[in-house]
């Protein structure tokens, strides 16, 4: 609300999240997945464990690697919403004890632990993306062009073991199953169908698409035409989740663009969605019209499939303060999604919210009084819980099995967290 003043720090309140955790790895991860396991879902109650690959960005190509990640032990660590003071009988109400139900103690917790296995890559890593259905494989898009997918599941098993050892010397070298470099430029674009196993499609900088066909042997066959229509570098790409035909792809030519594998020469549908880069695009897995595009121009777009040709977005946020990084829909609540932006930024939104001045100076009124700041009437209804700290968040990603439950890399390395209004 106010200027920071020089060597000013700003603190958050603890009872914003049920959950914070930071990490970093021994280089940048720009890129990461989660990787599904076999713990059940949906899951809440905590300590909870996870298990993440992520890709390095070393100051020197043979210093980078895919990490493994298995983080165990996760707690509250003192965050969460406090329960209210007993009752002069020493109950409590209801409400209380729902409260109490989910908040955590500042009773001393065991720390997190995190176990790790790292496999060589020669080059930076753009982007990785695990197989819905069989997470161990990965795959990977390196910044020398070449788009790799391996077979990690002995390093998930690994960092899930209760008996893991950590490895001596460096990083394992593992072999990938399949090599692509026909895109012969860098790209970033990548996807993994969640209708069809092991079916892929690779984007690059010099606007083409490539459909990766899985076939027998855990092997693929990568037909050499590439989908044509985009005019510039093709940044984000996403299957629809329930279509096995059908793609959606974004582009610094400005337009969001809808595939169909069976018509590679012409995009289905094409719309000019910016006025600069489409950096990242989401598909909802849960309401399947509808579609989410951030730009560099810092605005977050929705869109409805069954209208989207008409050119207008249903929604128009502009306040991220620099290039959106990365867009996800939520896969518990339709209307949800994330958002990370160069500005510091991760957002979550609520697209069913709606602003009530008379809520919010009741609101007001009960946490805070007058000593409570008022809402501004720039901030987005829309606009649920911000979360800061990051040095240049990338790519966030909700966990498919915690309902809830974010994670994020930045520069300065990956926070996990789950907002207490979420």
């Amino acid at each position: 609300m106010d200027e920071i003043e020089e060597g000013e720090e700003l603190q958050y309140d603890k009872t914003a999240y049920y959950c914070l955790h930071g990490f970093q790895a021994e280089w940048p991860c720009l890129s990461f997945d989660v990787a599904r396991d076999s713990l059940g879902a949906p899951r809440t109650s905590f300590p909870h464990s996870m298990f993440l690959v992520a890709g390095t960005q070393a100051s020197s190509a043979n210093q980078n690697y895919v990490a493994v990640m298995g983080l165990s032990g996760m707690g509250q660590a003192g965050h969460g919403p406090k329960p209210e003071k007993e009752m002069a009988d020493g109950s409590e109400s209801e409400d209380d004890a729902d409260l109490s139900s989910e908040s955590s103690s500042d009773e001393e917790e065991d720390p997190p632990v995190m176990r790790v296995r790292k496999v060589e890559h020669k080059g930076g890593i753009n982007r990785v993306r695990c197989m819905p259905q069989q997470p161990g494989v990965v795959a990977v898009w390196g910044d020398t062009g070449r788009v790799s997918v391996f077979d990690l599941s002995e390093q998930l098993a690994a960092v899930a073991s209760e008996n893991f050892k950590e490895p001596k010397g460096g990083p394992q070298r593992v072999n990938p199953k399949m090599q692509f470099g026909g895109h012969s430029c860098e790209g970033w674009a990548m996807d993994w169908s969640p209708a069809t196993a092991g079916r892929l499609v690779t984007g690059d900088t010099r606007s083409r698409i490539f459909l990766w066909e899985p076939h027998g042997g855990g092997r693929w066959n990568v037909d050499g035409k590439a989908f044509q229509g985009h005019t510039a570098s093709v940044e984000d790409l996403q299957w629809s989740p329930l279509e096995a035909n059908v793609f959606i792809s974004g582009s610094v030519d400005q337009t969001v663009r809808v595939w169909d594998v069976g018509a590679r020469d012409r995009p289905q549908i094409t719309v000019k969605a910016h006025d600069s880069d489409v950096n990242v695009v989401s598909w909802s897995a849960l309401a399947s019209h509808m579609l989410a595009s951030g730009g560099d121009d810092g605005h977050l777009k929705i869109w409805d499939l069954r209208m989207i040709q008409d050119g207008a977005p249903v929604a128009d946020f502009k306040w991220h303060h620099g290039p959106i990084a990365s867009v996800e829909w939520c896969p518990y609540e339709s209307s949800m999604l994330v958002t990370t932006g160069q500005d510091g930024q991760t957002c979550v939104w609520d697209m069913a919210l709606e602003r009530d001045a008379e809520e919010e100076a009741a609101l007001s009124a009960q946490i805070g009084g007058e000593n409570n700041a008022s809402m501004p009437d720039d901030v987005p209804a829309q606009l649920l819980f911000v979360h800061m700290g990051q040095q240049d968040p990338k790519e966030a990603h909700w966990h498919p099995q915690i309902p809830g439950m974010l994670v994020n890399t930045a520069l300065d390395g990956f926070n996990v967290f789950k907002p207490f209004n979420v």
